[in-house]
């Protein structure tokens, strides 16, 4: 479907286009356009933009993923069919491997989820040889499967759209988590070390400015704090639209 310009809700609808072509592409999994549609829902109350407090993560991450020993892009269907090139981009600016992991487990999906980033531009992809196989401790579900050379060996993984369970058992596994989610309230926000909370599309872009432009080794950043920011930031949107209603 071509979407005119001028339409009020360009950006929203071709980001939705974008999901709805990745479903019937086979990157995309049937519960992943109801995600994309929850967070739909939570990128209206923030006013779709970027926030202070999500640029305030972004910083942060940008530094976390550059002062990294061996940091990982852990990537889905969603993430694969929203922004493949700036999954690449990210990973040449700091040096991080990437890694196919998928909450519903299917092999034909991951070949074209992998098949997607490198034509976008990925000289490798973690994730696909299953004597590779390692198990991350305390997760149930088809996500536990990681690679030995990627996120089982990582100190830094970005897990953008990720499960709260799983972020919180790599965590359990040493792991600094940074993580995307609109959501300020959602188990993985809670639980990750760098919550962005920010449409994907949106903070990949500025995550890989931020990367460029970053000259600091520190981080000084509260993740908690900025969860804190983030829901002051939807309230006063809140009381902003009432105003105008």
């Amino acid at each position: 479907m071509k979407i005119p310009k001028s339409h009020p809700r360009f950006v929203s609808l071709n980001i939705r286009e974008k999901i709805v072509s990745g479903y019937n592409n086979g990157l995309v999994a049937k519960e992943g356009l109801l995600a994309h549609g929850r967070g739909e829902a939570f990128d209206y109350l923030i006013g779709e933009k970027t926030i202070r407090s999500a640029r305030t993560a972004i910083n942060a991450a940008a530094v976390t993923l550059l002062t990294a020993k061996n940091s990982v892009i852990s990537v889905n269907g969603n993430i694969a069919a929203l922004c493949p090139k700036e999954i690449i981009q990210l990973a040449k600016i700091t040096k991080s491997k990437i890694e196919v992991n998928l909450f519903y487990h299917n092999e034909d999906r991951k070949k074209k989820i992998a098949r997607c980033l490198k034509n976008a531009g990925a000289k490798q992809v973690l994730g696909m040889n299953p004597k590779s196989n390692r198990r991350i401790i305390g997760i149930d579900s088809p996500r536990r499967i990681v690679d030995k050379d990627g996120i089982f060996d990582a100190d830094v993984v970005l897990v953008p759209l990720e499960d709260g369970d799983r972020t919180l058992a790599l965590k359990k596994a040493g792991k600094t988590v940074i993580t995307f989610d609109l959501n300020p309230l959602s188990r993985t926000a809670q639980t990750a070390d760098i919550t962005i909370v920010d449409n994907v599309i949106r903070g990949m872009k500025l995550l890989i400015s931020a990367c460029k432009k970053t000259k600091t080794k520190k981080v000084n950043f509260n993740n908690r704090k900025a969860l804190v920011s983030a829901i002051s930031e939807i309230k006063n949107n809140l009381k902003r639209r009432a105003t105008l209603a």
